[in-house]
């Protein structure tokens, strides 16, 4: 076993993190430092430690859910419009988990746990995604159910996914993926034109009461939930 992907196992790295500590130094094998970053292990025989110099680098971990309203950026890039960062500086030194573009609203996690940001973000499609969606056309079952077995993009085939119909211009949809644009093209494909998107759901973490432009800590509970989640 690789040693990032040990110390990502045992939630006490992500691969990134690994990888960057091993490069500077923090890391040791049997005793010795090691800088080989794509070093074999065995688990049951090797001894794996960070350097007490690594805990300030790693820092405190925090994660927070946030309603992020309509027309605000969820990155830093300002030219691009009002970020979210800009919404609220108090977290200016975390990331977004994701993505969500521009014209969307709803749940987004600000992390600066790279475990947390593997378990969301992987390509291995594990973190269910749930979205309202409102439609200016109808959204008839046929068309739902067309969504939920899967659309040909011009970036392929989109995973099977869940649908269920709220009324005649309303539904919600859960994807294990996040490809740019991916429901809005989805709808597009079966004739619908999306007028609302807001993402409700993220694995085990609800957007509930939450406000618009409000934000809440995660719990440990769904902290470490999450995190059972990273590959």
């Amino acid at each position: 076993m690789r040693i990032q992907k040990y110390l990502s196992e045992r939630k006490i790295l992500s691969r990134r993190e690994a990888t960057d500590y091993i490069k500077r130094g923090l890391i040791k094998l049997n005793g010795k430092v090691t800088r080989e970053t794509g070093i074999q292990i065995d688990p049951q025989k090797d001894r794996v430690e960070i350097l007490p110099a690594a805990k300030s680098l790693m820092g405190e971990k925090i994660t927070v859910a946030v309603y992020k309203p309509r027309g605000i950026v969820s990155s830093k890039i300002k030219s691009e419009g009002k970020t979210i960062f800009e919404l609220l500086p108090e977290f200016k030194d975390l990331n977004t988990v994701g993505r969500m573009d521009k014209d969307s609203e709803g749940l987004i996690i600000l992390s600066n746990d790279g475990t947390i940001t593997n378990a969301v973000t992987s390509d291995k499609h594990i973190i269910e995604k749930e979205y309202e969606v409102g439609v200016r056309e109808d959204a008839t079952p046929f068309k739902l159910r067309k969504m939920a077995q899967g659309i040909l993009l011009e970036d392929g085939m989109t995973l099977p996914a869940k649908t269920r119909s709220l009324g005649q211009h309303k539904f919600i949809i859960i994807l294990k993926e996040g490809r740019k644009h991916q429901i809005r093209r989805m709808a597009s494909a079966m004739q619908l034109t999306t007028i609302s998107l807001k993402r409700i759901r993220i694995g085990n973490i609800n957007l509930g009461n939450l406000k618009s432009g409000k934000h809440r800590p995660l719990t440990q509970e769904e902290i470490s939930k999450l995190k059972q989640k990273s590959p």
